[in-house]
């Protein structure tokens, strides 16, 4: 069978993260959303998305067809529900549709026509940018049972100190001495040539995706993710860094999501929790204002290839998209628009020309070019942005 992930109602409220990328590709737990929908099936997938990310992206549709809702992440009962679908039918959870069968020449869908599935179990669904750290802890746990069943650890060395080492799980080429897990308050896994530094101390639920690498001394809460290649340093606290990010130094980072390329300088610090305790609120791109999140700690939302310079401070519930470079002293305001170029002082566009070779110096340095089609992305975003900044 032919599977497609479709981005679905919650694209929106998923930027800036998902300027970049479909909502397929947001990393929460151990893998991205793609990655575990191709486990669960056995099967490679494709993507429905915006036009301008549908080269990078692209779609490819067969006669027969499974649409499937990127907003849900799978397990092993609705994973078996989907690769059993047939003609005419289709999965719901209540008024939401998880994945229905489709055909090449169907111009329309018109679920009344459709055998309806409705799916009673549990799930977890991302459809907020906060759900992707708030969530983190049980998709880390979902993730590390799907990915360790039958699997043997490799061994933990001597000279890590361990609690409850039954939920730690180390690949092949990983590199830890000197350091403390914590596994008693959820599961800790060491992707494949992932390093964690001596001195480290590390409490689950926790993930550190190959190649990603924890420094020397770093103090981490779960649950918390890094990415593919990504760095981490300082005090880390329930937050998601997407790959090839670096928060490599001291300072804070807590209840915050990372894209990937971000930098942040050091000595930088997040607040996540208001002086006077009250519900944190994020800037919505949907209503262009401010929306409540429900949430009590919430801290910085980083899209793709943005930076900051040292000692930057961030206020709780920031939001700052594509390809912004921040410094300068005081508190930079709580939503900094893309291709951004300031700080508390004040903000100017950081012209294209620029950004773009700054990302090519980047993703130089992990053998990754910055081609064309990168560039026609963020060209994109740039002219879709350009009225939230003001020079």
């Amino acid at each position: 069978m032919n599977y497609i992930l479709f981005d679905g109602p919650v694209r929106n409220a998923l930027l800036p993260f998902t300027f970049t990328r479909p909502v397929a590709d947001i990393l929460i737990g151990i893998m991205t959303i793609r990655q575990k929908w191709e486990m669960h099936l056995g099967s490679t997938t494709t993507t429905i998305t915006e036009e301008y990310l549908s080269e990078k992206y692209p779609m490819v549709e067969l006669e027969e067809n499974v649409m499937i809702n990127a907003s849900f992440l799978p397990n092993n009962d609705l994973a078996d529900l989907v690769s059993d679908l047939k003609t005419n039918q289709a999965i719901f959870k209540g008024d939401e549709v998880i994945a229905f069968y489709t055909s090449e020449n169907q111009e329309e869908v018109d679920f009344d026509s459709y055998e309806i599935i409705q799916y009673n179990g549990d799930c977890i669904t991302v459809e907020n940018t906060w759900d992707i750290f708030s969530k983190n802890a049980e998709a880390i746990r979902v993730d590390f049972d799907f990915l360790t069943e039958d699997r043997k650890s490799q061994p933990i060395p001597k000279s890590v100190n361990t609690i409850n080492p039954d939920d730690i799980f180390i690949e092949e080429g990983a590199k830890l001495e000197f350091v403390t897990l914590n596994a008693s308050t959820g599961p800790i896994y060491i992707g494949k040539n992932a390093e964690i530094m001596e001195g480290s101390v590390i409490r689950g639920p926790f993930a550190l995706c190959e190649n990603a690498q924890v420094k020397m001394n770093a103090k981490v809460y779960g649950a918390t993710t890094v990415g593919v290649g990504s760095r981490i340093g300082g005090e880390v606290k329930n937050s998601v860094l997407f790959a090839n990010s670096n928060k490599g130094h001291d300072g804070f980072l807590g209840d915050s999501v990372l894209g990937e390329w971000c930098n942040i300088g050091a000595d930088t610090n997040n607040s996540n929790l208001k002086n006077n305790y009250e519900e944190v609120k994020l800037w919505s791109y949907e209503t262009e204002g401010f929306a409540k999140t429900g949430l009590q700690f919430c801290g910085l939302m980083m899209g793709d290839h943005s930076k900051c310079g040292i000692n930057t401070m961030f206020n709780t519930g920031t939001v700052v998209g594509v390809s912004a470079n921040i410094f300068g002293s005081g508190f930079p305001r709580n939503f900094v628009p893309s291709f951004s170029w300031g700080g508390a002082a004040g903000f100017t566009t950081y012209v294209t020309k620029k950004a773009f070779e700054t990302a090519k110096l980047v993703m130089g340095r992990r053998n990754i070019d910055f081609d064309e089609t990168e560039a026609a992305i963020l060209e994109h975003i740039f002219e879709e942005t350009k009225k939230w900044r003001k020079d």
